[in-house]
């Protein structure tokens, strides 16, 4: 008998797609190991984590000499401010305090309708400048590139970054909600540290990041292209690389 192209296409994503049952519900609003299926839609709890914090500094702009930490937990409180109302809004860290990389992936996991944001700038050669979105789960895939796309029209000037990357790290493989990891810009490079520096052009980013994340909400993953393969590998591991 011949199956019809759609049918056994719909079939080959399914058999991909790890744990089966309530989580891997075609709205992905629960928690998946993989999260092999489309993105979410009408989620109500947006976890929001400022990368690095305490200890750990992130990166430091010699331009400018900011911190990663204090940029980063700027940006992810004005988020949060946008979002509140809408959403159940939980900061990871809501001060200067150090999390481990799995502390932040198991108090993500302690919430099935939700998505993670992970907010960070960036650091590299001087003359690469621009915002990066960092994924992994195919359920997470609509909400990058809606996110991707936010920033880089706030942004003015965009040199030799990457945009829009699927990689395994702790908090895009670990998490078992969609999740996304947020550059907002590269410290490194003396303008666009000026620029992230500068209070009124981190919240022009916080007010586009919001946007994107409204707009999943209420429509999915529609409009964003088609979604990547799935990919059954293991759990991200502090020795897999530098994050």
């Amino acid at each position: 008998m011949k199956i019809p192209l759609c049918v056994s296409a719909c079939a080959l994503f399914i058999s991909c797609a790890g744990p089966s049952g309530p989580s891997a519900t075609p709205s992905s609003v629960g928690r998946d190991v993989y999260g092999h299926r489309p993105g979410p839609k009408g989620f109500k709890t947006v976890i929001i984590d400022a990368g690095h914090g305490g200890k750990d500094p992130g990166a430091v702009s010699r331009h400018t000499h900011q911190r990663e930490k204090d940029l980063a937990l700027d940006t992810a409180k004005r988020i949060a401010g946008e979002l509140r109302g809408d959403f159940k809004v939980i900061l990871m860290r809501g001060d200067d305090t150090f999390i481990d990389l799995d502390e932040r992936v198991d108090r993500a996991n302690k919430h099935g309708g939700a998505i993670l944001v992970s907010m960070h700038y960036n650091s590299g050669p001087s003359p690469i400048r621009g915002p990066e979105t960092y994924y992994w789960r195919v359920d997470s895939h609509g909400l990058a590139v809606r996110c991707q796309q936010a920033m880089a029209q706030v942004s003015p000037v965009e040199v030799g970054n990457r945009g829009l990357v699927r990689r395994r790290i702790r908090l895009t493989r670990n998490p078992e909600i969609p999740c996304v990891l947020l550059e907002g810009g590269y410290l490194s490079n003396p303008a666009e540290a000026r620029l992230a520096g500068d209070a009124g052009y981190r919240q022009k980013l916080a007010n586009a990041i919001a946007g994107a994340i409204r707009t999943q909400a209420r429509i999915g993953d529609a409009g964003t292209g088609p979604l990547p393969r799935p990919i059954n590998a293991p759990p991200s591991r502090p020795t897999d690389a530098p994050e």
